[in-house]
């Protein structure tokens, strides 16, 4: 492990995910500490920070230091803050926003790189994110299978994602001028992180509907087994939410989870995503 010298770092997991403690994002941040967040970031896929009750000016440029803020495409975000987007499910509501084992937007040509969450109002129970790690997920795969893997392409449409329910938006309505189009993309199934050169298990449940060249038909019994194997218990974390909790996760190589527990309560997070490129 790194030496960290201007926070504290604690594992939560065997395969993914660490608490981040001894730090204050209300206060000024030097280039080295962002330096070490970054570092500890990528060594973990998704980093968590407890009782950090920034504004929504301060959480922008908190994100800020790792990457340029950019527009959700199917979301309203805050009238004074259009890159912060609110996630919201009221008690009268029954399905929450991605509430499936997705990666986000991989159906758009540069997915985000990553994707930032800070919890404003949870549930009094329930409410929390599953976390799993697509370097695990590759890496225990048989040699063959791996092989195999590494010359196939998903494709990842918006549609699925309709049909599984991950884009409340479309069913709220909020910009039907977007929500309305369709949004398809073939990325490759074994992805290769731009930074750490680390390969990952790139399809998700929510998105990936075949393999480019392949009917769904054909696609599905392997897809089937690679949704199931790629959130086994041991690839993941979990993070039970308090009002002021941030999670930041590498959309490159995470998937996450939000679980659809908590219903007559209300649960309101706020969320950035920042510039992504196109998988390799």
């Amino acid at each position: 492990m790194p030496d960290f010298t201007h926070f504290s770092v604690r594992p939560l997991a065997g395969a993914i995910g660490a608490l981040i403690e001894d730090i204050d994002l209300q206060q000024p941040i030097t280039a080295e500490t962002i330096a070490e967040l970054r570092a500890a970031w990528l060594m973990y896929g998704v980093i968590f920070f407890r009782n950090q009750p920034l504004p929504p000016a301060e959480f922008q440029a908190f994100a800020e230091h790792f990457g340029q803020v950019i527009e959700y495409p199917f979301i309203n975000g805050l009238a004074d803050f259009p890159l912060i987007i609110p996630v919201l499910k009221l008690p009268h509501e029954r399905n929450n926003f991605g509430g499936i084992w997705h990666t986000d937007t991989a159906y758009l040509a540069e997915p985000p790189m990553a994707t930032m969450l800070i919890a404003r109002e949870v549930p009094p129970f329930g409410g929390d994110t599953l976390f799993a790690s697509g370097y695990a997920a590759f890496e225990a795969l048989s040699p063959a299978m791996q092989h195999m893997l590494s010359g196939l392409y998903g494709v990842n449409t918006s549609a699925k994602a309709d049909t599984t329910k991950t884009r409340e938006d479309r069913i709220k309505g909020s910009t039907p001028d977007k929500a309305a189009q369709a949004y398809e993309a073939a990325h490759p199934v074994v992805r290769t992180h731009p930074e750490t050169g680390r390969k990952s298990l790139y399809v998700n449940f929510g998105h990936t509907a075949r393999f480019a060249g392949m009917t769904e038909e054909e696609s599905k019994p392997l897809l089937d087994f690679l949704f199931a194997h790629q959130i086994r218990p041991e690839f993941t974390c979990r993070l039970s939410w308090s009002a002021g909790s941030i999670a930041f996760w590498d959309n490159r190589c995470v998937l996450h989870n939000p679980v659809n527990d908590y219903h007559g309560y209300t649960r309101l997070m706020h969320r950035v995503t920042l510039q992504g490129d196109k998988p390799r």
